[in-house]
Formats: C-alpha cells, sequence, structure tokens
C-alpha cells in the first residue's frame, strides 16, 4: 500500500530566470495531455520568445512551488489588452495557463495552493474575472474552486 508523503514547499514569483522551467512546464502540460511530441518541439522556440519577452514586459506573471530546491510545479497569467467585458473597469483580461506540477507531486495540495496564490493575485489587481483552458486531469479540481464552463470555440488552422 502506498502513503501519501507531505511535501513542505514554498510558492515563489517567477522572474527572466526561470525561463527554461517556464518552457518545461508548458511542454510537459501539453505532452502530458497526450499531445504529438513533435508539434511540442515546434511549439518550444515560441514559448520560449513569448517568456522572454513577456515576463520583461509584465504581460505574463508566474508562480512557481519549490519544495528542497527543487522546482515541481508552477501557474501564470497572461496580461492582455482587452476591451472590457460586463461588470468589469479594467481595459484588460487575466488568463490561467502553464498550469502544471511534475507527476512525482500531484494529488498533494500543490495545485489548489498555486490556483489560491494566482486568484489572490487577480482579485488584488481589480479583475472581475479569470479563465483557462481545463484539461480533463485538472477541470476537477477548477470546478471545486467554481470555476464553470463558458461559451468559448476554436477553429485550428
Amino acid at each position: 500500500m502506498r502513503y501519501p508523503i507531505r511535501v513542505m514547499y514554498t510558492v515563489r514569483p517567477a522572474t527572466i530566470t526561470d525561463l527554461d522551467t517556464l518552457v518545461h512546464h508548458r511542454y510537459a502540460m501539453w505532452r502530458d495531455m497526450g499531445r504529438d511530441p513533435k508539434l511540442l518541439a515546434i511549439m518550444e522556440p515560441a514559448a520560449r520568445e513569448y517568456f522572454t519577452a513577456e515576463v520583461a514586459n509584465g504581460g505574463y506573471r508566474g508562480w512557481l512551488v519549490e519544495s528542497d530546491g527543487k522546482i515541481i510545479g508552477g501557474a501564470g497569467i497572461v496580461i492582455s489588452a482587452w476591451p472590457g467585458n460586463p461588470g468589469s473597469t479594467l481595459a484588460k483580461r487575466a488568463m490561467i495557463l502553464n498550469m502544471y506540477v511534475e507527476r512525482d507531486y500531484r494529488r498533494r495540495g500543490i495545485a489548489r495552493a498555486l490556483m489560491e496564490t494566482v486568484i489572490a493575485w487577480c482579485k488584488t489587481q481589480g479583475f472581475s474575472a479569470v479563465g483557462l483552458h481545463a484539461s480533463d486531469e485538472g477541470r476537477p479540481l477548477y470546478e471545486s474552486m467554481g470555476f464553470e464552463p463558458t461559451n468559448e470555440m476554436r477553429l485550428t488552422f
């Protein structure tokens, strides 16, 4: 019988020195959802370019979880210009992305701690809502925290 081991961890802001980790989390997140590794290899340079620019200019805010000096998870917010939504006073919106916890550390409350950190930050910034795209594995957590499905659609080229 396996028993869960308590993990002591800290959540800290991501910086540009964490670029490799941010790219790794993006790749691993999609890999774990079954995406084609060939397509992920194509995506990696774009992710590196994005994080390099957006961490520096504040368009991406990230948080990482460390345990015993090792990064075991992370999540972030994309802040983009937006013409507002009903009930919002900001000309921008926030979307959660890059939510990832290393497989050996899952089901220990780390993802929830990350989400609580991200949500609290969004509230302090005055956002009236935050969105995300949920994986099948992540959906129960997000629903337990009050997230609801929306009517978003996509056309892939």
